[in-house]
This record gives structure tokens, C-alpha cells and sequence, in this order.
């Protein structure tokens, strides 16, 4: 994968009970990349990254944004394997909650995510994840 682009269509693919709406970030500085809507749960925000070090690189505003909005925000990283770095597809896709943020700019290897490689396992987390 060698664009955050590539990681948001595969997002769209495959999470197909999900209606994504994809944020300008020019137009609000922090504001995550993703806005996910379904019936069942309302309005969600997803941040995507791509993880070429151990460390996530993050915004001062993005850092502040997922500080202060804990409830219903996550962050989709997409890693290339170690074996094929320069792959088109991304073998390893995490999902965080937006808590892990510092611990995503230390090292994501060693962050907790809620998801892995499962991309029905990462939609129903977004859609089952608690409003308050």
C-alpha cells in the first residue's frame, strides 16, 4: 500500500454496510479522515494511517483531536509486510481505538488494536462500538 487513498478504498470495499463520507482534512485541521454512518449505531469517525516505522506520525491537531474525542473514533492503520514493503495491497490492517494515539506514535507493534486483518470483525466493531 503506498497511499492513504488506497487504504480508504479498501475501507469502502470492505465494509459495505457502512456509508462513508471522506472528510476534506484541508477544510478542518485534526478532524479524522472518515465519517461512517449506519442506522443501527449513528455517526462514527475514522482516522486512516499508514505505517511505513514503528511510529505512526500524527499531527499536533490530529493528536488534540483524538485526545478529546474518545467516544466513537478510531484509527484504521494499514502496514505493508516486511517481506514486500513495496506490495500495492496491505498485509496487515489494525484498528485502534482513539485512545491508543500516544501509544500508536511510540510503536503500533506494541499497541493493543481491537482488530486485525478481519475486515468483518473490524465493521462490526464500528458498528457495535458504545455512543457514551
Amino acid at each position: 500500500m503506498k497511499k492513504e487513498s488506497d487504504l480508504w478504498k479498501l475501507l469502502k470495499k470492505n465494509t459495505p454496510e457502512i456509508t462513508w463520507t471522506r472528510v476534506e482534512s484541508w477544510a478542518s485541521p485534526g478532524v479524522p479522515d472518515c465519517i461512517g454512518y449506519h442506522d443501527s449505531c449513528g455517526l462514527f469517525m475514522v482516522e486512516l494511517k499508514l505505517a511505513r516505522t514503528p511510529k505512526v506520525v500524527f499531527s499536533p491537531h490530529q493528536i488534540l483531536w483524538h485526545q478529546t474525542h474518545q467516544k466513537r473514533n478510531f484509527i484504521l492503520v494499514g502496514q505493508a509486510s516486511e517481506a514486500r514493503p513495496s506490495a500495492r495491497k496491505p498485509f496487515k490492517v489494525k484498528l485502534y481505538q482513539s485512545s491508543a494515539i500516544l501509544g500508536l506514535m511510540t510503536d503500533h507493534r506494541e499497541t493493543p488494536c481491537l482488530g486485525l486483518d478481519d475486515w468483518a470483525h473490524i465493521q462490526r466493531l464500528l458498528l457495535d462500538a458504545p455512543l457514551a
